[in-house]
This record gives structure tokens, C-alpha cells and sequence, in this order.
């Protein structure tokens, strides 16, 4: 007879689950037993249980495959809550195995008993206890076919007692994860092209729904001669040898973008959920098409909703289109972009601060003349694989990256893009190197972002995962530095009592390099990710580094002003 554990594992396995995320204990100690005697199955244990529903979900994202974590009774499965809302935002297919008490303990406040069906109902989108054997293929069918039709979270209970009964004689569950491919109605075709038609020009702004039909995005930018926005997340695939991109929109966008969008007489949006409406157009007509209908136009008004798939509903849009010969809104809204590049390439070079220019500048915003952050990104850049994937954390590491790092070749990007958390970058790393021990991963770190999970530095360690951690180390929360400064608020609680990161690594058993001098940037940044096994690069970087928004409002740009002088009359004051 075969038990439940060892089906859900043999289940998992013939999905082609590579490794399950977690930490040991009661429960579950049947389904990780099952693991131990499955080849095809690998156990990562981590420090903390979030790392491992972040690592699962990274997983997830790279393959299109299932990821799957695990947390014990009580408290090891509520901490996986965070890494799990992230995959909820993220649309990503994860089932996480919680463990319950016995089932006759259930509903006596047993210890650390909790209700994962209730703790889980908001996050999941399939929620089950098992409570039987005769539930139980039925009930991993559902939860599995639930999280890759979403994609999102399903969570499957199994109390202490329950992983190793045995299966019923009926057989194994049945997987059917087929999706079907959906194209716009004709009438919803034929209107979106009348008013693409009528409108002199064009601003495209697209997602990570369109990665997968690059062929059609670019064919279709190129016929309507339009500018295309990416998101943050269309960057992989979209980004590399497409002379219509000008980069992100948002907090970590640029000029271009913004006046893209003010002198477009339409905006067609492509395959995103771009969650800022405040930094789309306004009054502008607008054409949506996304797969989901329930995206459409929940961001801003839209005139023609599109509910499709990127690559067929782009190129059946084509062909009812008349081509835009007239270039000059590309033209202007590229050489716009390339203007704002050439002014953030000045600050890579490390003799920058030395010249005219960079000493008035320094004196402003690198007074101790630390590493900038965008040198540290650039160089990562240029010294990377073509094949890389990159993790970046929630802050102005996502700014840099979005900034320096460009997606050529086969390189990948993730990051809690959606639900915006700290201290996903590192165990996304983790994640992605377990699929692939020989691909080189690199992790752009906060420094209050690693520091949150700094104990799964160990996973790295114990299961030979080589990945590259930068750390970009100004001992601040930067980004909530720089919204307490447009907000005309002096700089408070955000900074950092860091020890010397490097040599932590270094007592943990990773590689710790520690870089202060901008000489010896690129030295050190070539020789952390020349180093076999992990590696962290502890670069000390200007705290003071000033990222505006695109286009900021006056009330914004006062603000910074007026926290500015706060700051250096808190300064002077505390000198005496």
C-alpha cells in the first residue's frame, strides 16, 4: 500500500517538481520522510519558512512549473504567509503543504493548533483540510489544478496523523493543467481598431502578459510607429534590440515615459496590470488588452477592453490596422529617453566625484564620498552573464537595477514586484539555484532587506547554492528615506546599525568581500562573481543618492527641498 505523504510527493514528482522548500518537523514528517526515498524530489530546509515559500514561488516564476513549501503546525505555516500573498500577486502556481494537529485533537485548542483554513482563505485560492483518505485525491486534483489555473496559492492541510494513512484503492489523483488559448470576440477587434486608426498617434505600454509574443509586440510597435513603456517585469524579453523601448514608468521610471504618455492620442496597454494609475495618462483614449477580463480597466478608464491572450490578440489587431508612417512621436520620446540615459551614465564612472562637476554635486549628495549605487549596478551589468537571472529587493535596488542592468541575452529578472516586500531577493536567489546550480544568480540585496532573512545565508551554504549577493550597503531604508523626504519630512527610523556584512558571511562559510573605494569597484564586483560557491559583496554605497520620480510635483519637489534644510539644521544643531 502506498500512504498519502508518499502519493503527494510521487504526485509532485511525476509534475516534474524538482525541489520542495521548508522546515522539518511533526506533522509533516511523513511527507518529508516520502521525500528522503524520492530521487526526483529534492528537500531544501530552510531557516525561516518564508525564505522557502519565496524560493518556491521564485521556482515557479522561472519554470512554469508547480512550487511547493512547507510549514509544520501553527507557527511554521503562518510563516510562510508572506512568500505565499507574493505568488498571490505575482499570479504564480505554488501549493503550500501545511501540517495540523491530530484529528481527534482538532478544535480543542490543542497546542499551536490554528485554523489554516481561515488563516489561509484570503491568500489561497483553494483551501482544504484533509480529513480522510477517501478525500484525498480529489481534494490534491483541485488544489493543484486550482493553482495553475489561476496561477496562484493552494494550500493543502494534513493533520499529524493523516500523511501516513494509507491511499484508497480507487488510484491516484488525475492532473489536467491545460489552459486554454483565448482571443478577443471580432466586434471588440474591429472597435479597438477604429479607434487606433482615428488617433494620429500612439503610446504602447506593456507587461509581462506579452513576454511570450516579443514577435508580435515589436512587429506591432514598428506598424503603429509608437514609443513602448515597459513595465518593470516586461524588462525580461522585451527590453534587449527594441529600438521602440524607453524604459519603466513609475518611482523607478524616467522623463521619456512621462511625456510618451502626454502626447499620445491613445494609449494601448498590453498584457498589464500596471498597479500605479497615478502615473498613467489622463483623458487619453485607451485600449486594454489583457487575458484576464477582470484586469480590464480596473486602473484607469478604458474605451475598448480586449480579454485575450498578447499574441493572438496583437496579431489579429494588426491586421485591421492602417500603418502610421509619421515618426516623429517615436523619435522624439527615443532620443528623450537616450538624453536621460547619457545624464545617469556620468554617475557609473568612478573618477565622477573628482571632476568639476561631481565635486559640486558630492558636496549636495555623496559627502562621504561613498560608492554610488548606480556605479555598483552598472558594473554588475557589464561583468554578468548573458544568461544571469536576476533577484532584486523591494527599494532602490529594484530602482538601480531598473536603471543599469538590462535584460540582454537569455537573462531573467524577479522580484516582489507586486506585493512589494522586503527580503524577498535573497531567497528568490536560493530558489533559482537550486534549478540550476551551474547558472549564475545574482541577487541586487538591500541591506535591511537581507538582514531580515540573514539566516538562510546557511541554506546557501548547506546545499551548495552558488549564488552572487550584492549588497548595496548604505545603512538605510532608502526608499522609505526618499518618501519621508518628499513628503518635506526630515529622515527618521530609517537607519541602519549594520555590522560588517562580509565578515558575517565570511563566519556563516560563504565567500565575504568588503568594497569601500570606488577604484576597486569593478575588481571586487569581477571577483565575487568569479568566486565558485556563494558569494556576498558587501559594497558600503552613498546613502545620500537622490532618485526622483519621473516628473515630480512642485509639491513633491518642495518637499524635498524643505526636508533637505531640515535635515542640516537637525545636523548643525546636533554639531553645536
Amino acid at each position: 500500500m502506498t500512504t498519502i505523504a508518499e502519493q503527494i510527493v510521487a504526485t509532485l514528482a511525476d509534475l516534474g517538481v524538482r525541489s520542495v522548500w521548508g522546515v522539518v518537523g511533526d506533522a509533516l514528517n511523513p511527507v518529508t520522510d516520502a521525500i528522503r526515498r524520492e530521487e526526483r524530489i529534492e528537500w531544501i530546509g530552510t531557516r525561516h519558512e518564508e525564505a522557502a515559500a519565496f524560493a518556491a514561488g521564485a521556482q515557479a516564476q522561472l519554470t512554469g512549473t508547480l512550487g511547493v513549501c512547507m510549514g509544520t503546525v501553527g507557527p511554521g505555516a503562518i510563516h510562510l504567509l508572506n512568500g505565499l500573498y507574493d505568488a498571490k500577486k505575482s499570479h504564480t502556481p505554488v501549493l503550500a503543504i501545511c501540517g495540523q494537529v491530530p484529528l481527534a485533537e482538532s478544535g480543542s485548542d490543542y497546542f499551536q493548533e490554528v485554523d489554516n483554513d481561515a488563516v489561509f482563505r484570503d491568500v489561497a485560492e483553494f483551501c482544504h483540510t484533509i480529513t480522510s483518505p477517501s478525500q484525498f485525491p480529489r481534494l490534491l486534483e483541485q488544489a493543484v489544478q486550482v493553482a495553475y489555473a489561476g496561477p496562484g496559492v493552494a494550500v493543502l492541510t494534513l493533520p499529524g496523523d493523516v500523511g501516513s494513512m494509507d491511499t484508497p484503492k480507487e488510484g491516484s489523483a488525475r492532473i489536467n493543467i491545460r489552459r486554454p488559448v483565448l482571443t478577443p470576440r471580432l466586434d471588440d477587434l474591429d472597435r479597438a481598431a477604429e479607434l487606433i486608426n482615428a488617433a494620429g498617434t500612439v503610446t504602447m505600454l506593456v507587461g509581462m502578459g506579452a513576454r511570450e509574443a516579443r514577435d508580435e509586440v515589436l512587429a506591432l510597435a514598428e506598424h503603429l510607429s509608437a514609443p513602448m513603456v515597459l513595465t518593470l517585469k516586461a524588462k525580461e524579453g522585451l527590453e534587449r534590440d527594441n529600438p521602440h523601448q524607453i524604459g519603466q514608468s513609475g518611482l523607478i521610471g524616467n522623463p521619456a515615459t512621462r511625456e510618451a504618455f502626454d502626447a499620445a492620442d491613445l494609449l494601448l496597454m498590453v498584457g498589464t496590470d500596471f498597479p500605479y494609475p497615478q502615473w498613467l495618462p489622463t483623458g487619453t483614449t485607451t485600449v486594454q488588452i489583457d487575458h484576464k477580463a477582470t484586469h480590464i480597466g480596473r486602473r484607469t478608464p478604458v474605451d475598448v477592453g480586449l480579454v485575450g491572450d498578447a499574441g493572438p490578440s496583437l496579431a489579429a489587431l494588426r491586421e485591421r490596422l492602417e500603418p502610421k508612417w509619421d515618426h516623429k512621436h517615436l523619435e522624439k520620446a527615443r532620443s528623450a529617453y537616450t538624453t536621460w540615459q547619457q545624464r545617469q551614465l556620468r554617475l557609473i564612472d568612478p573618477a565622477y566625484d573628482a571632476s568639476l562637476l561631481g565635486k559640486i554635486q558630492s558636496r549636495l549628495d555623496n559627502t562621504d564620498k561613498r560608492i554610488r549605487p548606480e556605479a555598483l549596478a552598472a558594473a554588475v551589468d557589464q561583468l554578468a552573464d548573458d544568461d544571469a537571472v536576476f533577484t532584486t529587493d523591494t527599494g532602490m535596488s529594484t530602482v538601480w537595477l531598473s536603471r543599469f542592468v538590462t535584460m540582454r541575452g537569455t537573462r531573467r529578472l524577479l522580484g516582489s514586484y507586486n506585493l512589494g516586500s522586503m527580503a524577498n531577493a535573497m531567497p528568490q536567489a536560493l530558489g533559482a539555484s537550486a534549478l540550476d546550480r551551474k547558472r549564475q544568480i545574482v541577487a541586487f540585496c538591500g541591506d535591511g532587506g537581507l538582514t531580515m532573512l540573514l539566516g538562510d545565508l546557511l541554506t546557501a551554504v548547506a546545499y551548495e547554492l552558488p549564488v552572487k549577493l550584492i549588497v548595496f550597503d548604505n545603512g538605510r531604508l532608502g526608499m522609505v528615506k526618499l518618501e519621508q523626504e518628499q513628503g518635506g519630512l526630515p529622515e527618521f527610523g530609517t537607519e541602519l546599525a549594520n555590522p560588517d556584512l562580509a565578515a558575517v558571511a565570511r563566519s556563516m562559510g560563504l565567500t565575504g568581500i568588503r568594497v569601500s573605494d570606488p577604484a576597486q569597484l569593478g575588481e571586487a564586483v569581477a571577483k565575487a562573481l568569479a568566486t565558485p560557491g556563494p558569494v556576498l559583496l558587501d559594497v558600503l554605497t552613498n546613502p545620500e543618492e537622490i532618485s526622483l520620480p519621473p516628473k515630480a510635483t512642485a509639491a513633491e519637489a518642495w518637499g524635498f527641498a524643505i526636508a533637505k534644510l531640515k535635515e542640516g539644521l537637525i545636523s548643525a544643531g546636533d554639531k553645536d
